[in-house]
C-alpha cells in the first residue's frame, strides 16, 4: 500500500491523563464529563501504568450499584435513561457514506433499520475498520452497510430493563451500545456512557446515605473509598510511533479497545483512537470505482439528547 502512515502522523498529542491514586469517582466523572471513553494513567513519576476506560468505570460503578440497590435506592429501567433520539442508518446506505457519517457526527455507532424502520443490526466504528481491512486488500464483499452491520441479537433490551441488568450486560459482552426495542420497533439507544451517567448519580447517592449518621457500619467503606489503582487495566494494548496505520485497524478489529496509548519507553507521547485511524484511511475508504448499488445515506432525528432525569 503507498504512502502508509504511521501513528506519529495522526495521533493526539494533547490527552487526559489520570493519576493512579484519584479517587474512583472522580476518575469516571472526569472521563463522562470530557466525553472520552479511557483515558492512560501514570504514577508520581510520569510513567504509564495502564488503562482506566469505561470498562473500567462499569466495574467500579455496578459495585456501588449493587450496594445502592441493597440499601434501598431507586434503580433506573432503561427508559430512564436512554437516548430516544439517535441517528439510524439503512442497510442499503452506501458503507463510505455511513463511515463519512460516524466521523462527522462523532458518533461511534448507529442502529441500522429496515423500510419498515425495524431493527436489523448496529454499524460502528469496529465495523468499520474490517472496511478499512478490506478496502485495503481490494477485497470489499460490498458496498453498502448491510454487508458489514452487526447482527448479533443478543445486545437487545427493553424499555423495562433496569439499570443493573444493562450495565451487566456491557460489562460480560463487547457491546458499546444497545438498542431498545418495542417489538421490532426501535425506541432508543443505550451506550456505557449513558449508564456510566445513570451509576454515577446513584454512587453520589450512595456517598451521601452513607455520610448519614443512621448508616455508621451498614456500608462497606471500601466500596466508597476505591481509587483508579484498584480498577485499573495494566495490560491493555499500546503502540509506539512506528506502528502503521493497517497493524493499528487490525489492533482494534482483533481487541476491544477504543484508544491506544502511543508510548516511547515508559512515557505516555500520545494516544490513537478508532475515529483517528478512520480519519487518516479516509483516501482508503472511498475507491474510485462506481458504486452503483449504494443508496444515499438517510438519517433520522440526529438531534442528541439526554433524559430530563439525567440533568
Amino acid at each position: 500500500m503507498p504512502n502508509l502512515k504511521h501513528a506519529r502522523q495522526f495521533m493526539q498529542r494533547e490527552l487526559v491523563t489520570l493519576p493512579l491514586h484519584l479517587d474512583v469517582l472522580q476518575a469516571v466523572e472526569r472521563l463522562v464529563n470530557d466525553n472520552i471513553s479511557g483515558a492512560p494513567v501514570i504514577d508520581d513519576a510520569g510513567r504509564y501504568q495502564g488503562v482506566f476506560s469505561e470498562k473500567c468505570s462499569l466495574t467500579a460503578l455496578t459495585t456501588a450499584a449493587h450496594v445502592a440497590a441493597e440499601t434501598g435506592l431507586q434503580i433506573d429501567l432503561a427508559r430512564d435513561f436512554m437516548v430516544s433520539q439517535i441517528t439510524t442508518v439503512s442497510a442499503d446506505n452506501d458503507v463510505f457514506d455511513a463511515i463519512d457519517h460516524l466521523l462527522k457526527r462523532r458518533i461511534s455507532g448507529a442502529p441500522v433499520i429496515d423500510g419498515r424502520g425495524q431493527f436489523l443490526g448496529v454499524f460502528s466504528e469496529k465495523t468499520a475498520m474490517r472496511v478499512l481491512a478490506a478496502a485495503a486488500h481490494d477485497q470489499l464483499p460490498g458496498t453498502n452497510v448491510g454487508s458489514y452491520m452487526n447482527t448479533d441479537r443478543d445486545r437487545i433490551v427493553s424499555r423495562n430493563t433496569n439499570l443493573l441488568e444493562v450495565a451487566e450486560l456491557f460489562l460480560t459482552t463487547p457491546f458499546r451500545r444497545l438498542p431498545v426495542l418495542e417489538g421490532e420497533q426501535i425506541h432508543g439507544q443505550i451506550s456505557r456512557r449513558d449508564v456510566l451517567r445513570a451509576e454515577l448519580r446513584l454512587a453520589w447517592e450512595l456517598v451521601r446515605v452513607a455520610r448519614e449518621p443512621q448508616a455508621a457500619g451498614m456500608l462497606n467503606a471500601s466500596t466508597l473509598a476505591a481509587t483508579v489503582a484498584d480498577f485499573i487495566d495494566r495490560q491493555a494494548e499500546t503502540i509506539t510511533e512506528s506502528t502503521d496505520l493497517l497493524t493499528i485497524a487490525q489492533r482494534f478489529i482483533n481487541t476491544p479497545y477504543r484508544r491506544l496509548p502511543v508510548l516511547a519507553g515508559e512515557r505516555v507521547v500520545g494516544q490513537v483512537s478508532r475515529r483517528d485511524v478512520l480519519s487518516a484511511a479516509s483516501d482508503l475508504l472511498r475507491p474510485d470505482t462506481a458504486r452503483p448499488h449504494a443508496e444515499t445515506l438517510y438519517l433520522s432525528n440526529v438531534q442528541e439528547t439526554r433524559p430530563p432525569s439525567l440533568g
